[in-house]
C-alpha cells in the first residue's frame, strides 16, 4: 500500500496466523468434550487439560503482540511447550477412560499437525530476527 510518498506494508493480523487458528480449533474441541465430564473429572484433569491447550493460543497471541520477533519466538516456544503439556493431559484423560478412542485420535492428530507448524514459525521468527 502506498500513502503519499511512503510505502506501508500491511502486517497480517493475529487471526490470520494459521498456528493461531489451529490452536483455537483444538481448544474448542477440547472444551466441547470436557464440558460434559462429571464435576470431579472436569475440575481436576479437565481444568489442567483446558489450561494447557488454552495456553497455546494465549502465548501465540502474547508473542505476536510483543512487537519483536525475538520476543515473539520466545512466546511461541512456550506455546509449543504447552502443546506438549496438552498431550500429557490427553494421555492421562485417555488412561482414566475420560476420552474415547476417536476423540483422543482426533485431538492428537490436530496436535501433531500443529507441532511442526509451530516449529516452522519459530524458525521463521528466529531467522527473521537475525537478518534485522
Amino acid at each position: 500500500m502506498v500513502v503519499g510518498s511512503k510505502t506501508i506494508v500491511k502486517q497480517s493480523s493475529l487471526e490470520d496466523l494459521e498456528v493461531y487458528k489451529i490452536s483455537l480449533e483444538i481448544s474448542d474441541s477440547v472444551w466441547n468434550i470436557v464440558i460434559h465430564w462429571d464435576n470431579f473429572s472436569r475440575n481436576n484433569i479437565g481444568g489442567q487439560l483446558l489450561r494447557a491447550i488454552d495456553s497455546v493460543g494465549a502465548n501465540i497471541s502474547e508473542g505476536y503482540g510483543r512487537g519483536s520477533k525475538i520476543d515473539n519466538s520466545r512466546f511461541v516456544k512456550i506455546a509449543r511447550g504447552s502443546l506438549f503439556e496438552t498431550r500429557h493431559w490427553l494421555t492421562i484423560s485417555k488412561r482414566r477412560k475420560l476420552l474415547s478412542d476417536s476423540d483422543t485420535k482426533k485431538i492428537l492428530e490436530a496436535i501433531e499437525s500443529l507441532l511442526p507448524r509451530l516449529s516452522a514459525y519459530i524458525n521463521y521468527l528466529s531467522k527473521s530476527s537475525n537478518n534485522q
